[in-house]
């Protein structure tokens, strides 16, 4: 099987890039990540992918005069990677339709909420002013709904007594660090396929187009 190309993009300190880079470099995904595309300059994650040899992409947000103009350099900077398959790892803007469209079911996203509960910015938070029991991650692909997308894989973390926005998020980073790299391992392997609103997921010794549910 030949490798895909996997582009990541994130804002932040990158923890699940991280998780991801592990990974194929320990042979559990079968892909080469071709490229970090960052908005923020300062982000931790340029530092990871210097550590792994990995291009960067910097364009930075605040140099762009519109939200148009920096989705237009997005999107250039997108196709220029070529990548089979776009991670969102802590990207912390909303992918215009445009982008969208352009890679339909090729951009995977991970969620700190079990969707379609808690979408947006401070899950963990939403979840705990709720008062739920369970709360967790969720791997999706994007759409042009806002974390609505098709469900891949979620993992489920139980709250305990005290739990504020802060040791929830902790407890849920764990387990994002499983689930990001499993989803991409099952893209990776041709092993995922969109019915719908349903993610189906095939057994490797079953042929494309087959999944375990039939």
């Amino acid at each position: 099987m030949m490798k895909k190309r996997v582009a990541v993009l994130a804002s932040g300190r990158g923890s699940n890039f991280q998780a991801v880079i592990e990974a194929m470099q320990d042979g559990k995904i079968p892909a080469t990540c071709v490229v970090l595309i960052t908005d923020n300059p300062k982000a931790y994650a340029i530092e990871r992918a210097g550590k792994a040899k990995i291009p960067v992409m910097i364009l930075d947000y605040s140099l762009f005069s519109s939200p148009e103009l920096y989705e237009r350099a997005l999107l250039s900077a997108m196709q220029q990677a070529r990548a089979d398959l776009f991670v969102l790892a802590g990207y912390m803007r909303i992918i215009g339709g445009v982008i969208v469209r352009s890679f339909p079911g090729k951009m995977m996203n991970i969620h700190p909420a079990l969707l379609p509960c808690f979408t947006g910015l401070h899950a963990q938070r939403q979840a705990v002013q709720y008062g739920v029991k369970v709360s967790g991650c969720t791997v999706h692909f994007v759409d042009e709904s806002l974390d609505g997308g098709p469900i891949i894989l979620q993992r489920c973390v139980t709250l305990q007594e005290g739990d504020d926005e802060d040791s929830l998020a902790e407890r849920i980073l764990e387990h994002e660090h499983e689930c990001f790299p499993e989803a991409i391992k099952l893209f990776c392997e041709d092993r995922l396929e969109i019915v719908g609103r349903t993610v189906r997921i095939r057994s490797p010794d079953l042929p494309s187009g087959v999944s375990r549910h039939e």
